[in-house]
């Protein structure tokens, strides 16, 4: 079986060769045909699988509560890019982003200086990336916080982390079973028990 045919591009599809020191930033928004949530890192092309039921619901449960208790000044948006640098667009699953970087409806990418809080949660296929790539790069960004979001049978575990900007490092400062309470970046109370609950 071909896997251009898992993304619906036929047989003979020709997947994009990169040009000779990797692809750009820029490129990203330019090739044509790629799969959805395509993501630069270190100029190189990285297409992810298919999204597990945990990951959608996780992406939901943060978005809809996050929407409801950032302050005004912040929006949070899901599956939206991260322009790092020239090689580097990652694609948080969840961010919290100055409501005042809104450029308009077609609006791929956000500034690393934009973003308060990038959230990934983890996947089979990305656990290394989740947990050492974008963190590190995240991190060498100046992105203050990240939270790193695992399944434990169901229910999502919120590893936070607080960027230290002396080291350009994040520091853990925390993990979250159950219910997930902070008081920075601003106040947030997640029941994370409710990923299955409809409302």
């Amino acid at each position: 079986m071909s896997a251009a045919r898992d993304y619906g591009l036929g047989d003979d599809y020709q997947w994009p060769r990169p040009p000779e020191g990797g692809w750009t930033a820029d490129d990203l928004d330019e090739l044509p045909n790629l799969p959805p949530h395509t993501e630069l890192i270190d100029g190189s092309l990285v297409f992810v699988s298919p999204q597990t039921r945990f990951h959608s619901r996780a992406m939901y449960l943060f978005e809809h509560a996050l929407l409801a208790q950032a302050p005004d000044e912040w929006e949070v948006n899901r599956e939206m890019t991260v322009r790092l640098d020239e090689r580097n667009r990652p694609e948080p699953d969840v961010l919290v982003n100055r409501a005042d970087a809104d450029t308009g409806h077609r609006q791929t990418w956000f500034r690393p200086q934009d973003v308060l809080i990038a959230i990934e949660v983890g996947s089979d296929d990305s656990e290394d990336r989740d947990r050492e790539v974008k963190p590190r790069k995240y991190a060498q960004a100046n992105i203050p916080h990240h939270w790193r979001v695992e399944n434990n049978e169901g229910l999502p575990v919120v590893y936070v982390y607080e960027l230290d900007p002396a080291t350009r490092s994040y520091v853990p400062t925390g993990i979250f079973h159950n219910r997930l309470k902070l008081t920075v970046p601003f106040p947030v109370d997640i029941d994370l028990t409710a990923i299955d609950r409809r409302r």
